[in-house]
Formats: structure tokens, C-alpha cells, sequence
């Protein structure tokens, strides 16, 4: 199937992005294409316009700021891949193939906010904060802020998210992902990072309509007990053919546990 016509836009700065955003709300940004342009073939996303940002080299690149890693949301897969941020390298190798690597951007993952994504559990653990900006000004959002629902995050409407700032100095990390068999998306994952202050912050992805923190495994680990299980509450994820409810909440536990020994 192919989409309908739509008009195609490319911004030659963020400043241009958002002038071009603000004098036409029905623009659709894209950046890598990934999620957008199959829904788009699908017909389950029709948008009029299309404005591409993909090519603004000022957001992209990585660079260290003291205790911070400042990361431009045009960076891609493989370039987080093969750089020295903490976790979401690990991260990043489960993300798609190689062609998806290459033209995905780790921007257009967290702002599309997927259930099913990988970054947003390592962005709530690491405790991450998001740069957004609009024609009025920059904000920047914490982790624990930045997703809101079922592909919703907190970039608003006219906005951008140019930014992603990572701290730099951690005592270790782990990622561990229980994959969908053909898409390799999270059926479940969980993400566990022990910071700097040695305090310990996860997350989970892939079993409800968000990512979200797993507070019982910071406050078991935090006191130094193992694990455990009944980490979070069946009544609360989804289910599939793939997975019930109850199986997401069983592999949670599991994937916890895995993770809490490799930190």
C-alpha cells in the first residue's frame, strides 16, 4: 500500500523548524522515518506535510560537558552504538537491524515515546533530562516527566527536542530484553543503573502503555535485598498473543533480577 500525497519540507536550522511549525500546526516532523513512514504506507498515519529534520547538524553529535554527556536528538543508533555513554550503547545494539541503526535517531525514539522502545527505560534509570524547545523558549524536562502515555512524551506541540543530557559518571549499568520475534521489540525490558552516590534507579519497557520507574526494585536493591519478585502488578500491563499480562509481570521479575546482578 502507499500513502497518500502529502508535501514534503526540509529545515535548514531548528530556528527555521519551528517558524515553519508555528505557521502550519499540521506539519508532521520526521527524523529517521522508522515508525512514521510504515504507519504512513499503512494509511494509519496520514498527515498532510511532512518536515524534515533529519539533516540539522546542530542536533547531532555527541559531547561531554563536565558530569554530563549532551547528546543532539539527530544522533543515530549506531552512533550512540559506538560511543562511551553510559548504558544506552547496551542499549542501542538491541535496537533494530543495522539499517535501522543507521538511519534511526535516538531523538525520534524517545519523543515518539513507543510502549514498546527500548531508550525510555534506560532514559528513566540514568535519570536523563530532555532539552525541548519551541519558538518561545527552551525547557528542559526530566526523565520521570518525559513520557506521558501510549506514544505521548512531553514535547508539545511547535516543539522540538533538540537535547539529551546523560550523566556521565555512573558505577554500572545493564540492560536486559525479552524481544518480540520479528520486530525485536520489548516484550519486556528492564534497565538498572547504580549512580555515582551509589543509589540505584530502574525502570521497565514493554509491558504497559509506558515506561515507567520500578520503584519496589530501587527500594529492595537501595537496602541492599535481592531482587525478588512481584515487582509490578499484572493488573496494569498489557496483553497480547504474545504475552499476558500476567507473563510480562513474571518476565519484569526475571529481566530485573538479571540486571540487578550485572550492576
Amino acid at each position: 500500500m502507499y500513502p497518500v500525497n502529502f508535501d514534503y519540507h526540509r529545515a535548514s536550522s531548528v530556528q527555521e523548524a519551528l517558524t515553519m511549525m508555528a505557521e502550519n500546526p499540521d506539519l508532521k516532523v520526521i527524523a529517521g522515518g522508522h515508525s512514521l513512514l510504515p504507519a504512513m504506507r499503512l494509511r494509519l498515519a496520514q498527515p498532510p506535510a511532512l518536515l524534515d529534520v533529519f539533516g540539522l547538524e546542530e542536533l547531532r553529535g555527541i559531547r561531554r560537558e563536565g558530569d554530563v554527556f549532551v547528546v543532539g536528538a539527530m544522533t543515530t543508533h549506531a552512533q550512540v552504538l559506538r560511543s562511551e555513554l553510559p548504558l544506552f550503547p547496551e542499549v542501542a545494539h538491541e535496537v533494530g537491524d543495522p539499517m535501522v541503526r543507521n538511519r534511526g535517531t535516538i531523538g525520534g525514539s524517545l519523543a515518539h515515546a513507543d510502549p514498546s522502545a527500548d531508550y525510555p527505560a534506560a532514559a528513566l534509570a540514568l535519570g536523563v533530562e530532555f532539552v525541548i524547545r519551541g519558538l518561545g523558549g527552551e525547557r528542559v524536562v526530566p526523565a520521570d516527566e518525559m513520557f506521558v502515555g501510549m506514544f505521548e512524551s512531553a514535547v508539545q506541540p511547535g516543539e522540538l527536542l533538540t537535547h539529551i543530557r546523560i550523566p556521565a559518571t555512573v558505577q554500572g549499568c545493564a540492560y536486559e530484553k525479552f524481544k518480540h520475534p520479528a520486530s525485536h521489540y520489548a516484550i519486556a525490558g528492564v534497565a538498572v543503573v547504580r549512580h555515582a552516590d551509589g543509589q540505584i534507579r530502574a525502570a521497565y519497557t514493554g509491558a504497559g502503555e509506558k515506561a515507567e520507574r520500578l520503584t519496589l526494585l530501587e527500594e529492595r536493591l537501595n537496602a541492599g535485598q535481592p531482587a525478588g519478585e512481584g515487582l509490578v502488578d499484572a493488573g496494569g500491563l498489557l496483553g497480547d498473543r504474545f504475552a499476558s499480562p500476567e507473563y510480562r509481570a513474571h518476565l519484569v521479575d526475571v529481566l530485573a533480577g538479571r540486571a540487578a546482578a550485572r550492576v
